[in-house]
């Protein structure tokens, strides 16, 4: 049987803390893994070269720091190393190539914000373009406990 792989995209932001979680216990129970994949969005232009570099690789060092600390936090609880990701973009676009890179992912994995606005990823997927997914979406609210979300997962 393949393994099943569960797609994170991670930012700093408690829906994304609880959507690893709930996908690090699943693929546990599963015998599968963990992609994560942190997104740095596309830098306004800026008309100096230097500063750009500068904003740019500030970015991406953020991104890199925060995958590296989700990352270590699996292993620290005996899951299987996650495979990381950094990549520079829009959003959608990148969850759209990655997932098209890479057909063994069995679910994409996203939190809701707990309040307001879902988010963007979320309204993307589930609510404007529902169906275009070439794997099941799993939503995970941001309303959920811990305790709640282990129970569940």
């Amino acid at each position: 049987m393949p393994q099943r792989v569960y797609l994170v995209i991670m930012d700093e932001t408690e829906e994304a803390r609880l959507a690893l979680r709930f996908a690090a216990r699943r693929a546990a129970r599963t015998g599968g893994v963990v992609h994560i994949v942190a997104i740095v969005p596309q830098q306004t232009f800026s008309a100096f070269a230097a500063v750009q570099a500068t904003i740019e690789a500030e970015a991406r060092d953020r991104a890199e720091v925060l995958v590296t600390a989700a990352a270590g936090s699996l292993v620290s609880e005996g899951a299987e190393p996650p495979v990381v990701s950094v990549r520079e973009g829009d959003a959608v676009k990148v969850v759209r190539d990655y997932l098209s890179e890479h057909p063994e992912i069995s679910a994409l994995v996203l939190g809701a914000a707990a309040d307001g606005n879902p988010g963007p990823l979320v309204s993307h997927f589930a609510v404007a373009h529902p169906g275009q997914l070439p794997c099941p979406l799993m939503i995970v609210p941001g309303s959920i406990s811990d305790e709640d979300l282990d129970r569940l997962s």
